[in-house]
């Protein structure tokens, strides 16, 4: 029997779930070695190189590359010139490898706003490393009750890049060879797509159409991503079609809106006057909607979470009664009781850290207020960081980790913490104006956000890594282990790393010498939002006019998606997808959703083909091309993303993003041009493979 249709002996427990159909590729009775001295070698290497590659990406751009498949694929190409590695070593590999990227996202997203504040005026090693090391230890131990509620017992989120990690390590063992070809092709073609899209810069990476009226703004457009297709191509189009209509409301509506009612910004194209509104003013509608749609998750959620806790319980009190035989080696976590043990644990280190920024602070505090604030910031932040989490694992299941709103996340944690400083220690200290005291409040809530921030990316990812170790037949508990050695190395190099960009660029306004070009200064888009709504609270001056829309907005969808769930309709409406479409830019929602087209496309073309064939023949020939559109899709994820980090390495080494560029300056309309028949191109070339009937091809 071929390895891909193994089928894995049904055993009477009543831990293994029902729901849980995935059968893993290596069978749960097969014993592979997985942590190995080179496994675990070769993960502490690519977790610092990754680390560094995405904090250039994230400080200069916002965004950075998920490195989970492309982990998978450098691994493969390592250990096969080592004897007796296996696909499960591989695996183990990039679950520590990703943690690299992950801990680099948090961080960029949150810790450089301490510089953009005035705050720091530089990295700390010691207080980075810290806030790093505990924050990620702890979304480790944060997800492993959340892996059963999930992945096993939850079959509406789909784990995209968890999925496309599993079929790129099935195709890459040596026993599985048949969607190679797709595989591969998939990969080519994001891959040579990518690299002319930022690195040669002869294709758009989007194109936008926006138009001036004498008070307003109107246009609309698309990015041009292919690993977004792939993305899109496996979540589905209703993930994808929620996002549009998050979008139409961001984009089509409120943007127009709030240009005729409160004026245009001055200067710049129609473009980019759109971008300035959506960014000052609607994003937080999306951080509103993001907020409530998040709380109402977590209220759906309880009780999934509650019974993968009680599992996993129930599993500790069979092991100490010897009677656990039973349970899979493809079901065993992390025992829950070391679980509680590294979460109590943890909670030192972090009111330490929390001890020494507010006695560093120039807030002047009674020593019984110092203490309490303390205690109850670290609390919060220990249960505020496990909603995080699950609110992060979810949207990192709904739409992947290259899309999951990690920064829509974060803020929501430091709306909540500087909420609560703000009732504990107004009536101590005068947050009316912006001065040392203000400044200092903000700066706490920056560094409780970016604990909570690295908690909650390191859940999502990890959740991912599980997923493709569910496809594989991994060991999750080895799977926890490594993530947590991946945090760790990675967290010992980013205080270094963020300095050297820091030295070498200079952070958004903050220049660390005089007589540097501020043009070349990185951006860091994000951590700029994080210190503009921490500063917004304790100054008085956020908008909370448009932070209320978007909760009105989230109720009412709500109800929508309650109705059709009533109703037994075949759609649904996740308020979180709507968040995402209202807070994500236009790039990233549109490709996502012509994913998801192709994929509705192509079930409808085989449905009605459906008649020429035998209902085995059908089913077979059916599950086929199914398989053909994953791997293809998987190929394109893979290959988009290992450019992205390859790209990423030159750019920071030359310290320009123009190391490769040949396009001339005039040659904007041609690169849309060639940009748009290229995503066209893979487009209608991914519909017609994973549509096909007819031949029942071997790659």
């Amino acid at each position: 029997m071929s390895p891909l249709g193994r089928k894995v002996k049904q055993t009477k427990t009543s831990l293994q779930s029902s729901k849980s159909r995935v059968q893993p590729y290596i069978s749960a009775e097969k014993n592979l070695p997985e942590i190995t001295w080179k496994a675990t070698l070769l993960s502490i290497f690519l977790a610092v190189i990754m680390a560094g590659s995405n904090a250039y990406l994230g400080l200069k751009i916002g965004l950075t590359v998920s490195a989970t498949i492309p982990a998978a694929v450098i691994s493969m190409t390592i250990l096969r010139f080592f004897r007796n590695s296996n696909i499960l070593e591989n695996n183990i590999v990039q679950t520590a490898t990703s943690a690299g990227e992950v801990i680099a996202a948090a961080v960029v997203f949150t810790l450089p706003a301490l510089l953009m504040m005035g705050y720091w005026k530089e990295f700390p090693f010691g207080i980075t490393t810290a806030i790093i090391i505990v924050g990620g230890l702890l979304g480790v131990l944060f997800s492993i009750p959340l892996r059963r509620a999930y992945i096993v017992e939850n079959e509406e989120l789909k784990f995209p890049e968890g999925i496309a990690t599993g079929e790129v390590l099935k195709v890459g063992d040596s026993e599985a060879r048949e969607g190679t070809k797709d595989l591969l092709m998939g990969g080519m073609f994001a891959g040579l797509v990518k690299f002319a899209q930022s690195g040669l810069m002869i294709m758009s990476e989007g194109a936008h159409y926006w138009f001036q009226t004498t008070r307003t703004v109107f246009g609309f457009g698309s990015g041009f991503s292919l690993v977004l297709v792939g993305a899109g191509y496996i979540v589905g189009v209703q993930v994808g079609v929620s996002m549009l209509i998050g979008a139409i409301v961001a984009w089509v509506i409120a943007v127009p809106l709030h240009g005729l009612l409160f004026g245009l910004p001055e200067g710049g194209s129609a473009y980019e006057i759109a971008v300035t509104i959506w960014n000052k003013n609607i994003r937080m509608v999306g951080v509103g909607t993001m907020v409530v749609g998040g709380v109402w998750t977590l209220v759906y959620l309880i009780k999934p979470i509650s019974e993968a806790i009680r599992s996993s319980l129930a599993t500790l009190r069979k092991t100490k009664l010897g009677t656990q035989g039973a349970l899979l080696r493809t079901e065993y976590d992390i025992p829950i009781n070391y679980v509680l043990i590294g979460v109590a644990v943890l909670t030192i280190p972090l009111a330490f850290i929390f001890h020494h920024i507010l006695s560093q602070s120039d807030m002047q505090l009674p020593m019984t207020v110092h203490f309490a604030t303390v205690f109850i910031i670290t609390i919060f932040a220990i249960i505020v960081g496990f909603l995080c989490a699950a609110i992060a694992g979810y949207m990192t299941g709904l739409v992947g980790s290259s899309n999951n709103p990690l920064s829509g996340v974060t803020i929501m944690a430091i709306l909540f913490i500087s909420m609560i400083l703000l009732v504990m220690l107004g009536t101590h200290i005068d947050f009316g104006a912006k001065g040392a005291n203000s400044l200092a409040a903000a700066a706490i809530a920056i560094i409780i956000g970016a604990v909570m921030a690295t908690a909650a990316a390191i859940s999502g990812d990890n959740l991912q890594d599980l997923k493709s170790g569910q496809i594989v037949g991994a060991t999750p508990w080895k799977q926890q282990v490594m993530l947590m050695l991946g945090v760790v190395a990675g967290s010992f190099v980013m205080a270094p790393i963020l300095e050297v960009l820091y030295q070498a660029y200079g952070i958004g306004d903050s220049l660390p010498r005089e007589g540097m070009d501020p043009t070349q200064a990185l951006g860091a888009p994000k951590a700029a939002i994080m210190a503009a709504i921490a500063e917004g609270v304790f100054t008085h001056s956020l908008d909370w006019t448009m932070f209320s829309i978007g909760a009105a907005l989230a109720i009412i969808f709500i109800f929508i998606d309650n109705y059709l769930k009533v109703n037994e309709s075949s759609w649904r409406l996740p308020v979180l997808a709507v968040a995402l479409g209202i807070y994500m830019p236009l790039d990233i929602t549109i490709p996502l959703l012509v994913g998801g087209i192709i994929a509705s496309l192509c079930q409808t073309k085989m449905k009605k083909e459906q008649p020429n064939f035998k209902k085995e023949d059908y089913i077979h020939k059916q599950e086929h091309a199914n398989r053909r559109g994953l791997l293809f899709c998987s190929g394109l994820i893979a290959g988009e993303s290992i450019i992205g980090i390859l790209l990423a390495i030159p750019f920071a080494a030359y310290q320009s993003t123009d190391v490769f560029k040949i396009a001339p300056a005039d040659f904007e309309h041609m690169g849309v041009l060639l940009g748009i028949l290229a995503f066209m191109g893979v487009c209608y070339y991914l519909y017609k493979i994973a549509s096909q009937l007819q031949e029942n091809l071997k790659n």
